[in-house]
């Protein structure tokens, strides 16, 4: 199976990239289209493997238009499953095909080492990415139990999956799937970060640090935010909650190596730069005032609804509110992204040959298990953490010295009978952690 940056070369060179958004364009456009004749039931079991495939020539026929890219097949996978979901976050058919047909999708720079090409709709609310032919079958075989998910918990923050196609031309099959997006670029976002709870490799390359809107890792996140990000009591609650249930399913899946995609929006930053959330230049963004539409952060941690329908405003644009120890006002947009990795013979291998070189509860390719619980410690004790109002200012000022490092806190832990605890640190880390334990 080729790569998916070299598996579309049967466009011409000069208009690749172009060729190749539009025929993505035209196969969504008619596949959505014809859907709608469909008359809405139930979803059967057999709906999740059924594969519709139609022939677009370049001159078109008595059932498709006529177009300017090469002859292609387009394949659409488990149409009436994605329609439910589609149908479950509340985006109607036509909000569907104006967003992704009616204006150029725009082209991302992928951050990751997967070589995927990402599109992002012009109203800001979808990703579009290639995936690899195992990627592709994963998310097919997942489709009865994400079904089952989203049917108990459609407040999640795991990936909203909204269409699974496939463009063959000359001989070559690219596979797409079109997800939520999860960073709005309405929204300025002063860090973003790409989080594992794991310590192997997990600092940003020199490269990644030279670009204008860098995404950091793991040890970028401990040197840059050692306090951590502070949420209201509530808000820490449903946000764990979901993160919780969330791994709980991916630990059922056997899913590992999946991150936690972490949008940090600076309010007091931003106002200082005068600008404001929601509001967008002459740069083809979000328009001002126009609001993310569908599942936004703050509407996917778990809760009753009511505290997300107040807080999700134009001004927010769904964002979560929280502060830093400094008490700086933020906006948190994040999820849970690169799902589609199971922990097969290749995983073990690689988990294996690591830990002989490494600590092996540090690599970030780990059994699935082990893998969701110590991604939920990091996110609770090192990113998430919640307000103490009454004793912040008192448990910063008595704090003398920096927290020890993961890997440190993780090498005094394994020391403990029993797992340690709070006295294995001495000095002035110690009496901050007494301090906490007596709040």
């Amino acid at each position: 199976m080729m790569c998916p940056m070299f598996s579309f070369h049967f466009f011409p060179i000069k208009t690749t990239s172009s060729a190749l958004k539009g025929a993505i364009q035209l196969g969504i456009g008619y596949t959505v289209g014809n859907l709608t004749s469909k008359p809405d039931r139930d979803v059967l079991m057999q709906d999740f493997y059924v594969v519709e495939s139609v022939f677009l020539p370049s001159e078109g026929s008595n059932l498709t238009p006529a177009h300017h890219y090469p002859d292609f097949r387009f394949k659409t996978y488990a149409p009436l499953a994605f329609r439910y979901f589609r149908d479950l976050f509340g985006i109607k058919p036509d909000d569907y095909l104006y967003s992704l047909v009616n204006e150029p999708l725009i082209e991302l720079t992928n951050p990751g080492a997967s070589g995927s090409l990402f599109y992002l709709t012009s109203d800001d609310e979808f990703i579009i990415k290639t995936v690899q032919h195992k990627e592709a079958k994963f998310l097919q075989r997942l489709l009865p139990g994400y079904y089952m998910n989203l049917n108990q918990n459609p407040r999640t923050l795991l990936p909203k999956f909204y269409g699974l196609y496939c463009i063959q031309s000359g001989g070559i099959n690219i596979r797409l799937v079109v997800m939520n997006n999860v960073l709005p670029r309405s929204v300025k976002m002063h860090y973003k970060y790409d989080l594992k709870g794991s310590t192997y490799k997990r600092r940003a390359s020199r490269k990644e640090r030279e670009k204008s809107c860098p995404t950091y890792k793991d040890l970028d996140f401990q040197d840059m935010h050692e306090e951590g990000l502070y949420f209201d009591t509530e808000t820490y609650n449903n946000l764990m909650k979901t993160l919780q249930r969330d791994c709980r399913v991916l630990e059922s899946f056997k899913i590992m190596d999946y991150s936690l995609l972490l949008g940090v929006h600076v309010l007091d930053q931003s106002h200082r730069e005068g600008g404001e959330p929601g509001q967008a230049g002459g740069d083809g963004r979000r328009p001002v005032g126009q609001r993310v539409l569908y599942s936004t952060a703050m509407e996917s941690i778990q809760g009753d609804g009511k505290a997300a329908e107040a807080l999700t405003t134009d001004d927010t644009m769904g964002g979560i509110p929280a502060k830093t120890h400094k008490e700086e006002k933020l906006l948190i947009f994040l999820g849970i992204i690169d799902i589609l990795q199971s922990y097969r013979f290749i995983k073990k291998l690689e988990h294996s040959w690591k830990a002989l070189v490494y600590d092996g509860d540090t690599v970030s390719v780990h059994r699935p298990g082990f893998y969701a619980s110590r991604f939920l410690k990091f996110m609770s004790t090192r990113v998430f953490r919640k307000t103490q109002r009454k004793f912040a200012r008192f448990i910063f000022a008595t704090r003398e010295s920096k927290q020890p490092s993961l890997a440190e806190q993780d090498r005094v832990h394994s020391q403990q009978p029993g797992g340690g605890g709070a006295c294995a640190f001495k000095g002035p880390a110690l009496k901050t952690t007494f301090l906490l334990s007596l709040l």
